[in-house]
């Protein structure tokens, strides 16, 4: 499939999928949203793709929405924007592949949102990330919402209410990011983690991914319960037959993904 604004590969089992719009600091304009989703439900039936990547083309990562997009529209438009935007976001949830961000430049509104969004981020020390909404007369309440359950309620309220960028360094000291690295670094460091996750088994990652987004907003007797059936189920599985005894056997599993 032949894409506009964004750009997809594979390197073995890691796909790489490229924000492709530097021109316009790959901001998420519907169009890039649409494709996006397209992309990501591909990527879902693919299980040749055992982890996503996903960077930004130029030096900024994403800036966010286009603002031009969002003057003198209809209800309809701006409702379509935002559940378009929406929906993206869940489906990198629901991937039953990981999903790393490795992040440069500036990531701001949607596209900090994007960050948070991912399961696992990497950022080079230059990078800042903000939702600066307040200063222009809109709030960033979608991009709170993965935020805030990155962050915490005080340390995400600051950035909504100030509008601060927030350094690399900060970042990954409040949970937004997992490591931060020296750009020239930024790419090499992302592929080996993308690399040494992919070597555990699809279907066990993708067991693991769904059950964990389930249980953390359970409370812990109901998340124990939850998670004991998961992993009761997950013990039937061969790729988990196959793991124990590959231990056992002090050798290395051949995984089937069943």
């Amino acid at each position: 499939m032949e894409f506009r604004f964004i750009r997809f590969e594979t390197f073995g089992p890691i796909g790489i999928l490229t924000l492709n719009h530097p021109e316009r600091r790959n901001a998420l304009s519907l169009e890039m949203l649409r494709e996006l989703n397209l992309l990501t439900g591909d990527i879902a039936r693919d299980e040749s793709v055992r982890v996503l990547v996903i960077r930004a083309a130029g030096k900024v990562f994403s800036s966010g929405h286009n603002l031009g997009q969002m003057v003198d529209g209809s209800l309809t438009h701006y409702r379509d924007i935002f559940q378009t935007c929406g929906s993206f976001m869940q489906k990198l949830q629901e991937l039953p592949q990981p999903v790393i961000a490795q992040v440069q430049g500036v990531a701001t509104a949607a596209g900090c949102q994007l960050v948070a969004a991912c399961d696992l981020a990497i950022a080079e020390e230059g990078a800042t990330f903000g939702t600066p909404g307040v200063r222009i007369g809109v709030f960033c309440t979608t991009p709170a919402i993965p935020l805030v359950r990155a962050v915490g309620r005080k340390r995400a309220l600051e950035m909504l209410f100030t509008g601060r960028m927030v350094t690399a360094r900060e970042a990954l000291d409040w949970g937004l990011v997992n490591r931060v690295v020296p750009l020239d670094r930024l790419e090499a460091e992302t592929r080996s983690m993308a690399e040494e996750i992919a070597q555990a088994s699809p279907l066990t990652l993708a067991i693991g991914k769904r059950a964990f987004y389930t249980q953390v907003n359970l409370s812990d007797e109901q998340a124990y319960g939850f998670g004991s059936e998961i992993m009761v189920g997950n013990l039937f599985a061969e790729d988990a037959r196959e793991g124990m005894q590959a231990f056992l056997e002090k050798r290395k599993p051949l995984w089937k993904g069943k």
